[in-house]
């Protein structure tokens, strides 16, 4: 069942009852990339894949068409101009304010292009429970940052983060480039990673290296818990075979390949950038990425 969620609003003032025995999962919904669609997968994929009690929680500047299961929140505040000319997703910053609408405790972000494979019991009870668990960055392993497709903190503990963001926000985004980047330099007494297995990459574990991309299809690898999407492709593309929305239509690997010869079927206009952009359809995407 549909709601536009407009009575929610007083569900999040209780929800500092319980809030340290309920699994509670956080998402973001902003502007228009993604739609009331991706929050109800969300929902799905949580109530498959974790043992009550749970709640999901959204915060969004358009509840619209969002089940009525999902309590709809309004955006927090950033409290300062967003950043400009600048790649990271600064709006999350905003998930560090003191006081993030009622919602206390300890929850679990996650992102809505993200696809939960496997059960997320273990993401509440990893570590200690002020413990602030990110994703590691897989594009740069060795580097000792984070990403934030998916990660845990307590609620109002680390105020400061966006008490230092507003005081420079433009000078912090230009320092590090992305809110994932600040986050992990600037906890004081640091971050963890999930263990290694639990969250992938989808690039990275799922399709492997670009030969292998015309080989088979993205596989999941064993003991994942969630495949997270940064950048492109997203999980609605590369089940019908596409890097982008906006590419054409899949027609397999030697279709793509002369892609070279043909500019109007090009991913991206730099011939290696479109090698690169391949995958075959992806057949498990269909039955876990879903409401």
């Amino acid at each position: 069942m549909l709601s536009d969620c407009g009575t929610t609003l007083s569900m999040g003032i209780m929800m500092n009852m319980e809030a340290t025995s309920i699994k509670q999962v956080l998402c973001i919904k902003w502007g228009k990339k993604y739609g009331a669609d991706h929050v109800n997968r969300v929902y799905g994929m949580v109530s498959r894949n974790v043992t009550p009690p749970f709640r999901v929680i959204c915060f969004t500047d358009d509840a619209e068409g969002i089940r009525t299961e999902v309590q709809c929140l309004p955006l927090p505040e950033l409290g300062c101009e967003v950043p400009v000319n600048t790649q990271g997703k600064w709006r999350k910053t905003a998930l560090w304010n003191k006081d993030l609408k009622g919602v206390e405790g300890v929850v679990l972000f996650i992102d809505l292009d993200s696809v939960i494979t496997g059960s997320i019991d273990p993401y509440f009870t990893y570590g200690e429970p002020d413990d602030v668990v990110l994703a590691r960055n897989w594009l740069r392993p060795w580097s000792g940052l984070g990403q934030t497709s998916v990660f845990r903190f307590p609620v109002g503990k680390h105020g400061y983060i966006l008490e230092q963001f507003q005081s420079d926000p433009q000078g912090v985004a230009d320092r590090f480039r992305y809110e994932q980047h600040y986050l992990t330099r600037s906890i004081r007494g640091g971050i963890r990673f999930w263990p290694e297995k639990w969250t992938c990459h989808f690039r990275v574990h799922c399709l492997g290296p670009v030969l292998l991309r015309y080989l088979r299809p993205a596989r999941l690898p064993k003991g994942v818990r969630i495949v997270t999407f940064p950048g492109r492709p997203n999980p609605s593309d590369v089940m019908e075979g596409k890097w982008t929305a906006e590419a054409p239509d899949y027609a397999g690997r030697w279709a793509h390949i002369k892609g070279i010869f043909d500019p109007s079927r090009r991913v991206y206009p730099s011939v290696v950038r479109h090698l690169k952009s391949f995958a075959m359809p992806v057949p498990w995407m269909r039955e876990l990425w879903r409401e």
